[in-house]
Formats: C-alpha cells, sequence, structure tokens
C-alpha cells in the first residue's frame, strides 16, 4: 500500500526555550576557556570567556546609543569578527539584526534600509569593487556633516547612524572602537534587565531573500525560529565542544550565522573563519592547519577545493563531517567529497531562508547512496509533505511540490501580509515552490524548481535529472541546465557547462555521448561553455540571468 508524501520528524526532541542571548550565556558558563572563534584573515582569536566580554561590551555601547528591543539594526559586512559579535550583542538587547547582502549596491541598500526601517547600520568600509562608505553617503545627504546618532534622511526618516569598521572612517561615520568606549554608559544590571524582558517568539533577525523578480522580501525570524534550527543541524551533525568547523559561506546567510554561527554556540564547538570571502585556498589551508572536524559548503566551493591545483598539499584527515547545502548537490560530487576530503559523515541539508533554513537533512546513520541521491528526511519537531497543484497530499514516489509546518517556519516578511499569506497558508505550511518526490522510507528527492522545469513538446523535464546525468561525463566539472523559449517545441534545453582544468569537449561530442544514454527529447538542443556561473554572494547559481544571456545570444525565441 502507497502511503501519502507526508511525513513529521520526531516529535519527542526536545526544543530549545529560551533566548538567543541566554543560551549564549551557558555555553560560555559550560567553556569559559575552549576557543570559541578564530578569525585567520584578521588574526584572532577568542575563548568564550572572551567572545562573551566583546559581545556583552558592545550590547551595552548600543544600548547607549539607544538602540531599543525591536529597533532594526543593519549590518553591512563580509566575514569577519565584528560580524559574529554584532550578531550576539544585538540579540542580548533585542535589536532586530538586519542582514544586508555583501554584493548589494546604492538601490538595493537604499530598499533593504527603507523597507526594515533600520535605526542604525554596522558597514565595512569596502569590500571587492564596492566603497560601502561612499554609497552610504551618497544615499544620506549630508551624513557627513551630521553628528553620529542625529542623521535624518527624507528618502530613510528612521535612520539614525552608521557605525564603520574602518579604523578612521570619513565623518559622520562612527568608528567602531569609539563605540566600544560608550559602553560605560550602560550598566552589567541594565543590560540584564534589557535580556530578561526578551522573549523566545519575538523577531531577532531579517533577511532579505534573493528573488528572481521584483523586490526581495525580508524573512522575518524569531529567537525560537533560528535558536532551534541551528541547534538541531548541530545535533544531527553530533557536534560537541571538541569539534571545529570551517565556515566559508557567507554570514549574512542562513547558511552562516544559522547553521554556523548558532549551531556551534548550542554545542560549544569553535568556529573558523579563513577569510572575508570565499578563497578554495585560504579553505583548504585552514582544514589542515585548524585540525577542523567539519567544513560547510555550497556545491560549486565544494567543487573548487576538489579541484584546486594545491589540494594535495594539506592534510585533510582531521575532517569527519559537514554539510553540503544552498543549491542541488550533485552525487558525483559528493562522492568526491567522502573520498577525497574524508568526510565519511558529510550530510545534505535542503531548506530556505524562510524556515530558519534547515527543514530537511541526511543523518550520520544513513546509507551512502542515501546521502548522495536525497536531502534526508523531515528534521526533529517539523512536518513535511508533497502536494499537487490543487492541494492534495501525494501519493509516495509521485512529485509535486514540498511544503514544512513547524516551529521553523518565519513570522512572515517583514511589512508585506500579501506575500506572508501568498507564502503561508492558513494551516501554517510554508509552500516551497521546490518539486520534490518522497520515497516510502520518508527520504525526499528534490527535482528542481517548479518555475525551473521544462516543458519541451509537452514532456516534462526536469533539470536536476539532466545535471547528475551531465555530472557523469569525465570532462564535465559543473553543469546547469535551464530551458528558453523555443515557436515549435514551447521550450528548448541550453546546457550550461564548466570543464575540469585540462580537459575538452565540444557540443557536438556532448551531444552525441548524451544521445546514446537518454531519450532523445532530453538532449539539450545548445551548450554553452563558461569558466564560471552567475552566481549570488552565498554561491547559489543565477538561472534567470542564465536565461537571460542564453536568450539574448541565440536571438531571441529559438526555432527548435
Amino acid at each position: 500500500m502507497t502511503h501519502p508524501s507526508h511525513t513529521q520528524g520526531n516529535p519527542d526532541k526536545p526544543l530549545l526555550d529560551h533566548c538567543i542571548g541566554d543560551a549564549f550565556d551557558a555555553t560560555v558558563a559550560r567553556f569559559p576557556d575552549r576557543e570559541a572563534l578564530v578569525v585567520r584573515h584578521q588574526q584572532r582569536r577568542y575563548t568564550w570567556r572572551q567572545l562573551a566580554d566583546a559581545v556583552e561590551q558592545h550590547a551595552r555601547a548600543l544600548m547607549a546609543l539607544g538602540v531599543q528591543a525591536g529597533d532594526r539594526l543593519g549590518i553591512w559586512a563580509p566575514n569577519c569578527a565584528e560580524w559574529c559579535i554584532t550578531q550576539f550583542a544585538s540579540a542580548k538587547i533585542g535589536a532586530i539584526l538586519v542582514n544586508i547582502n555583501p554584493a548589494y549596491r546604492s538601490s538595493e541598500l537604499d530598499y533593504a534600509l527603507s523597507q526594515s526601517g533600520c535605526r542604525w547600520v554596522i558597514c565595512a568600509d569596502a569590500f571587492k569593487t564596492s566603497d560601502y562608505h561612499a554609497m552610504l553617503c551618497d544615499l544620506v545627504p549630508g551624513l557627513s556633516a551630521c553628528k553620529p546618532g542625529a542623521v535624518h534622511c527624507e528618502r530613510l526618516p528612521e535612520l539614525r547612524g552608521v557605525i564603520s569598521l574602518a579604523l578612521k572612517p570619513p565623518p559622520g561615520f562612527l568608528a567602531w572602537y569609539d563605540l566600544q568606549a560608550r559602553a560605560g554608559e550602560v550598566s552589567v544590571e541594565a543590560l540584564g534587565r534589557r535580556q530578561a524582558s526578551l522573549r523566545p517568539c519575538e523577531p531577532i533577525n531579517i533577511q532579505y531573500t534573493s528573488g528572481t523578480t521584483g523586490f526581495p522580501k525580508g524573512a522575518t525570524l524569531s529567537h525560537h525560529n533560528i535558536l532551534n534550527n541551528g541547534y538541531m543541524v548541530g545535533e544531527s551533525l553530533r557536534l560537541t565542544e571538541h569539534d571545529r568547523l570551517v565556515v566559508p559561506v557567507p554570514l549574512y546567510h542562513c547558511f552562516g550565522m544559522v547553521m554556523a554561527n548558532l549551531g556551534c554556540m548550542t554545542h560549544g564547538s569553535t568556529l573558523i573563519y579563513p577569510n572575508d570571502a570565499f578563497d578554495p585556498l585560504l579553505t583548504l589551508q585552514a582544514v589542515a592547519e585548524e585540525r577542523a572536524t567539519a567544513l560547510y559548503g555550497v556545491p560549486t566551493m565544494f567543487i573548487a577545493e576538489l579541484d584546486h591545483p594545491r589540494r594535495s598539499e594539506f592534510d585533510l584527515s582531521s575532517l569527519r563531517t559537514g554539510i553540503m547545502a544552498g543549491a542541488t548537490c550533485p552525487i558525483e560530487v559528493m562522492r568526491r567529497v567522502i573520498d577525497e576530503m574524508h568526510m565519511a559523515e558529510i550530510q545534505i541539508a535542503y531548506g530556505m531562508t524562510e524556515t530558519s533554513p534547515v527543514s530537511l537533512q541526511t543523518g550520520p546513520e544513513d546509507e551512502l547512496e542515501v546521502r548522495v541521491t536525497s536531502v534526508g528526511r523531515t528534521q526533529p519537531r517539523l512536518e513535511s509533505k508533497v502536494i499537487d497543484a490543487e492541494g492534495n497530499t501525494l501519493p509516495r514516489g509521485e512529485i509535486g511540490e514540498l511544503c514544512t509546518r513547524g516551529y521553523s517556519v518565519m513570522l512572515g516578511y517583514w511589512n508585506n501580509p500579501t506575500a506572508t499569506a501568498e507564502s503561508i497558508d492558513g494551516e501554517g505550511w510554508m509552500h516551497t515552490g521546490d518539486l520534490a518526490q518522497m520515497d516510502e522510507a520518508g527520504f525526499v528527492r528534490i527535482v528542481g524548481r517548479s518555475k525551473d522545469m521544462i516543458i519541451r513538446g509537452g514532456e516534462n523535464i526536469y533539470p536536476r535529472e539532466l545535471e547528475e546525468f551531465f555530472f557523469t561525463h569525465p570532462a564535465v566539472a559543473d553543469v546547469q541546465v535551464i530551458g528558453i523559449p523555443c515557436s515549435k517545441y514551447g521550450e528548448e534545453i541550453v546546457a550550461w557547462v564548466r570543464l575540469h582544468p585540462g580537459h575538452s569537449a565540444s557540443a557536438e561530442a556532448l551531444r552525441e555521448w548524451a544521445k546514446a544514454r537518454i531519450a532523445h527529447f532530453k538532449v539539450p538542443r545548445h551548450f554553452r561553455f563558461v569558466d564560471e556561473f552567475p552566481m549570488t554572494v552565498t554561491g547559489k547559481v543565477q538561472k534567470f540571468r542564465m536565461r537571460e544571456i542564453s536568450v539574448e545570444e541565440l536571438g531571441g525565441v529559438s526555432a527548435g
């Protein structure tokens, strides 16, 4: 008998029923002298006690600036010690941290600050080609002439000031190191009273989802949402105070600030930031030199590490576990990570910002085949189901939209009730927009995004299936499959291919290789060879941009 595609994670696993600041304090009390944070590019190391001192100092300093519980505090910076300190300091005083993508430019920054109503912004001076100071001065006329805390801007009426991480920022910016001096204006007791007044159900984080059309939406997450999700991820990985996790993923995203920072904090594990942004060589060095036991990354990061010409120089034998997530995880890449990087217990995690983020995860006991072909089973205290277009739960094995319900579902989109209602139904189910298939054992396979499915000549084609297929070709290092309009068949298939160093392959060769192995209607009509794909800062491939480029290059609508 076929069961419905509806599962519930372990209902008996207890949830943490306190705020992030209290959980942080409990870890500090348990492991005061163990290493908490290593920031290699800044040459800084903190024990839990030292990190707690920095967090308390900055929490009191922010209170001295007048930051109230519920105020929005933006942070616009790449990975650094100050990011981590700000995350925990803001949580202690109840300020809602607004994560701003380091890649944002002026118009995107304007939108995020305005839509969230940020009171203060903490920013780096610059990152890659972005001059943050200059963009803020353009956005806030007269900023350079204002005293910190006295900003009045018509287009950003709630903004009061900007804190810079630069040693000597321009006029109008409050230097991070000058902020520290304000801590003495607020007593330890006052901070304690503020922290004690907070509740786990209250919002503590806003993360803007990287939409492909229109403006991003601010997923609003509570202490309860993200503290428990980080904790559950760490539980699945069997993290302890003896584990050391290398974090090359961006902190502004849930992968960094929840799965890494909160996952480690709730278990007393050590966080290691190898650089301000992903660099495969620095990541490999960090694993080897810090004797890391765990490593996070999206598939493109692991591919870059595996293919790095100097990888053999580094002893990675200390690794045992980690997570590959954030995008479709190719089976062949998983196998190589297990075999070549010693990550025998690596897990796949699936989720979205709106679910804090993880809702499905493989486990350490799962068979290798399961870990390389699925995204696991429903996490504890959560539910999953697969539905058809009418909302009916499908039988196991059928493909439909994946939905999630439980503690991890966001409070809603900030100041956007319409978008919230479109995503979370009346029964509390978050509709993911992902196409999935659940087997009899409850393992879920992600087929792709519903909007990415290709319909060619009446045949449904799932890009994920084709991508996995082309990964088995010895010359292919990475591949992304998209559909573009076609006057004859409705849609035509385009494969963007990145080859392994030293390998070559032509479009015709790949096409002939595919014809001998898969149905004719699945064989891509077009191939595009690239050195890299259009990506978000979090390592997600921007398929919408690939479609735009392909349509432009191929002259609009393909004739088929």
